[in-house]
């Protein structure tokens, strides 16, 4: 499993079984699959696509956020097929989810973080607003489940309620939490955080940030200081910095991905709030462009709503294939 097997025992205590991961994505994709399957249903009422039909298949894509480039990637590939009359939607529906899952597969990245370096040291960045902070209540209740030691740092010091939030979500994941007050550095909180976890010999260590993208240089400042002194502690740290991003903003989620690599490193993505969007297809136009692996998605409020990224299950659900 993605959370490691720290107790075998817990096993039924981890994330839900793939056929119930399944049903999960789809139902929170649904938004997205409607208005692909409302856009292109019309156009493979034919064997061969002529021009005019990949045309509006391409301008279907793009108006799912896919943006151009995987549009014209994905059209050309379906040009080359033939659909009967009788089953051609089906049929397309089929073809497409796998042009979908060859673009995203290269993407796919199983993210383990009860193996390597102990304490794991986990940087989570991302505009405010984005999920990171119920991302990461998400991954402690699920690391906690599967038998790990956690620490919560919460180095979101700009807002108080970032703050208030975090704590609620350690204490349902019952894992240690280290803050301070609103307005603090948030340096000296990481610090905290990774001294605590190395004196509890925890697992992991999720540490929050502020997300100012309105502010470039003060992020960057404050992202650099964070990892200088969390290297006086362990001179790797962090050993992940995760970049989680909201699917509601559509097209704006590719610069954001370009504003915080210009900022720091980034070593994979987590992207949330499918449940409640038409933008899913937006994650398609980042793997195009951004060559960073993908390792969760959140399709629902439940800590078992962020799930492992699978990109099979993922653009079939896009789609509207269950």
């Amino acid at each position: 499993m993605i959370w490691g097997l720290f107790d075998k025992k817990k096993k039924q205590a981890e994330s839900a079984q793939p056929e119930e991961q399944a049903k999960g994505l789809f139902d929170g994709l649904r938004k997205s699959s409607s208005k692909l399957a409302e856009s292109f249903t019309s156009v493979f009422t034919k064997e061969k696509l002529d021009a005019a039909d990949l045309a509006e298949l391409e301008d279907a894509l793009v108006a799912s956020d896919m943006g151009a480039a995987a549009a014209a990637r994905i059209a050309g590939a379906l040009a080359e097929q033939r659909f009967s009359k009788e089953n051609g939607v089906e049929e397309a529906r089929i073809a497409l989810a796998g042009e979908v899952a060859r673009l995203l597969k290269p993407r796919e990245a199983t993210l383990d973080l009860t193996n390597g370096p102990k304490p794991r040291i986990v940087l989570v960045i991302g505009v405010n607003g984005s999920g990171k902070t119920t991302t990461i209540g998400k991954l402690a209740n699920n690391l906690t489940n599967a038998g790990a030691k956690v620490v919560i740092g919460a180095a979101d010091t700009f807002r108080a309620a970032a703050i208030e939030q975090l704590k609620v979500w350690a204490d349902r994941a019952e894992a240690s939490f280290v803050s301070s007050t609103q307005g603090a550095d948030a340096a000296g909180v990481a610090f905290e955080t990774v001294k605590r976890a190395k004196e509890e010999n925890a697992d992991v260590a999720l540490i929050d940030t502020a997300g100012r993208l309105q502010n470039k240089s003060e992020l960057m400042a404050e992202l650099a200081k964070i990892v200088r002194v969390m290297r006086k502690i362990d001179e790797d740290a962090p050993h992940e910095t995760l970049l989680v991003l909201d699917a509601t903003v559509g097209q704006n989620a590719l610069s954001q991905v370009e504003s915080f690599r210009s900022v720091t490193d980034i070593t994979g993505l987590v992207m949330t709030k499918l449940d409640g969007t038409a933008k899913g297809g937006v994650l398609v136009a980042v793997a195009q462009r951004h060559a960073i692996p993908i390792h969760f998605i959140g399709v629902g409020e439940k800590a078992e709503d962020l799930q492992p990224f699978d990109a099979a299950s993922f653009s079939r659900a896009l789609v509207g294939l269950e």
